[in-house]
């Protein structure tokens, strides 16, 4: 058994995130469509992801600037067009979902790349993913960041505003997850299907 104290640990920033990508997991993933004040669109998947209120409901997910400190697209488009639409990685799309991952030129389109049709977007400016079955549009409601050295995070606060869902997917109390399909990120290159449920009753 090892205890790190981390202000004293010779444990490096790469080491940190494979310790904690590795072991807070397996995470849900946001698909996240921006688009910078020309109107070009932006799209990439984010695992550290998940719902931080309900009323106002508002979604949680945090890019890292990368090994050279330098901050993503969405982080910056989000300064420019305070608007966004979170998607929910599936089985169905995960390929071009990780398409999108690749590091692309700003303004570029991770869209065409991954051969992936927009739609419009109740109450946001931001496409969305024209078959996604699922897809929040979202206004900015805070962004905190954490620094500016190598994978820093930038916490996204992002304000649901609109729903577009499947109605196969949803009978007004439950979401469907046989047809949703979600996927989660483990370490690495590995991901995780939820073919394998058990469910436990809460205590009352």
């Amino acid at each position: 058994m090892s205890d790190y104290l981390l202000d004293e640990s010779p444990l490096s920033p790469g080491v940190i995130y494979r310790l904690l990508s590795g072991s807070i997991c397996p995470r849900p993933i946001a698909w996240v469509a921006t688009q910078d004040k020309q109107g070009n669109a932006n799209l990439a998947p984010f695992s550290f992801f998940n719902v931080a209120s309900v009323n106002p409901p508002v979604l949680a997910f945090s890019p890292l600037l990368n090994g050279s400190g330098e901050i993503k697209d969405t982080v910056r488009n989000l300064s420019e067009v305070a608007e966004c639409v979170v998607h929910v990685g599936s089985e169905a799309l995960i390929e071009a979902l990780n398409t999108t991952s690749a590091s692309l030129p700003p303004g570029d389109d991770e869209f065409a790349l991954a051969g992936l049709d927009k739609a419009a977007m109740a109450g946001v400016s931001v496409p969305r993913i024209a078959n996604a079955p699922i897809a929040f549009g979202c206004k900015l409601y805070d962004m905190i960041r954490f620094g500016d050295q190598p994978l820093a995070g930038t916490l996204v606060l992002a304000q649901v505003i609109s729903i577009h869902i499947d109605d196969a997917l949803w009978d007004g109390r439950h979401v469907n997850m046989d047809l949703l399909k979600p996927v989660g990120r483990l370490a690495g290159s590995d991901y995780i299907r939820i073919s394998d449920r058990f469910a436990i009753e809460r205590p009352a």
